[in-house]
């Protein structure tokens, strides 16, 4: 894990004064440890009986597609609202510093899928959570979160605590 942390780059004070902000352009750039990267994400869950992976927009986009593709699954993308051309299901949430929401096209998943859950860093883990809440009201089943970093302390882990987590890096 430690040649995947060296491509991890902080940039402090972004997107405001005091955030160190973790940037995975470096990893993603490299093709050996991107293809580590999703190679470690997706190992705990070999074993699983997956039909789908699904990716918040937008750097979850990149590693989730990777995973499914590796694991020989359709992709299922999560979207800001307005992005997708069809019929949708939406979900607001929360987060620290406002509100957001989600989309997905109502046929992504159907009812007794299991989803696994790949995006590129949590955090406190609102969007994570809200992109569990979407697939499940779908009818969909998580059957688990894979994230390339978690930032500790900051309650992520926590709220998915009802579903398998991977993380690769924790900060």
């Amino acid at each position: 894990m430690d040649r995947l942390r060296n491509c991890i780059r902080n940039i402090p004070d972004f997107p405001k004064p005091g955030i160190q902000f973790k940037d995975i352009t470096p990893l993603v750039r490299d093709p050996a440890m991107l293809r580590l990267a999703v190679h470690q994400l997706i190992h705990p869950f070999l074993g699983e009986r997956l039909t789908a992976v699904a990716g918040m927009e937008a750097r979850g986009f990149i590693f989730g597609a990777l995973a499914a593709w590796e694991l020989g699954l359709g992709f299922v993308p999560l979207r800001k609202p307005g992005k997708l051309p069809y019929d949708v299901q939406a979900l607001s949430y929360d987060l620290e510093y406002g509100s957001a929401s989600l989309e997905v096209h109502v046929d992504a998943v159907n009812r007794g899928d299991r989803v696994l859950l790949v995006d590129d860093l949590i955090a406190t883990g609102g969007t994570a959570a809200a992109s569990c809440a979407l697939i499940e009201k779908l009818g969909a089943e998580v059957a688990g979160c894979a994230f390339v970093v978690e930032l500790d302390g900051l309650g992520g882990r926590a709220r998915l605590a009802r579903h398998a987590f991977h993380s690769l890096l924790r900060y």
